[in-house]
């Protein structure tokens, strides 16, 4: 991640790395070519205003249901490029026009966007059911870590990291670790495998919730090329 510009979602995740770093501050900020001051101030800034904070100087970008519409409706038409579109209607990037397609093809209905309310920064209390069935649901929409909070009444942080932590050690990266719950070696056998059967189920749903995303981005990419022929 070696560049000059960074969006929210990705100061948000090299604020966690850093965090989480195993090496010195010099060698994190050479790595990703940002200096020490810019990674403390996007950590006071997401420490007091949230997401919000971490926008562009502009602003959190905001576009009109009609504008979603036109925008893909005139990419779908098959007379322009992504990159002419979304100079036309000046999106912020072609991640977020796929993400408008993908929708519109999916028969979702395009909203306008909305700025992320401060009470989905502050977050909640959740059980583990509820932090596995919050991973689910944004594994299978492509990891939209905001609609996964608004749906949800948590903080975009709170998804961030419970999808970080399932992904890299399953469903036991979710546990509670105050003390609550049994322990590996306090597991009766039948426990053991009841807890064994849950985390493979749930493995099994992220690795088809995945392919299913994968399937449907070549699909669309199959769909683009036609028009193009």
């Amino acid at each position: 991640m070696a560049k000059n510009t960074f969006n929210a979602q990705e100061k948000y995740e090299l604020i966690v790395d850093f965090e989480e770093r195993q090496t010195s501050v010099s060698n994190f900020c050479s790595q990703y070519n940002i200096s020490k001051e810019t990674i403390k101030k996007w950590t006071y800034l997401f420490q007091t205003y949230g997401m919000d904070g971490l926008q562009n100087s502009n602003g959190w970008k905001r576009y009109s249901k009609e504008v979603k519409t036109a925008a893909v409706l005139d990419y779908l038409s098959g007379n322009h490029s992504m990159t002419e579109i979304v100079r036309k209607y000046e999106i912020s990037g072609k991640s977020v026009l796929e993400k408008w397609i993908k929708n519109y093809n999916d028969h979702r209905e395009l909203k306008a966007t909305q700025r992320m309310s401060n009470s989905m920064i502050k977050g909640r209390s959740t059980t583990l059911e509820e932090r596995l069935e919050i991973v689910m649901h944004c594994l299978q929409h492509e990891k939209n870590y905001h609609e996964a909070a608004e749906l949800f009444k948590v903080s975009y942080q709170q998804v961030y990291q419970w999808v970080k932590k399932y992904v890299k050690e399953g469903e036991d990266g979710l546990q509670d670790k105050r003390g609550r719950g049994k322990s590996e070696p306090e597991l009766t056998p039948e426990e053991k495998f009841q807890r064994e059967m849950k985390r493979l189920e749930r493995e099994n749903e992220r690795l088809r919730a995945e392919n299913e995303f994968l399937k449907k981005l070549e699909e669309l990419e199959r769909r683009r090329l036609k028009k193009h022929l």
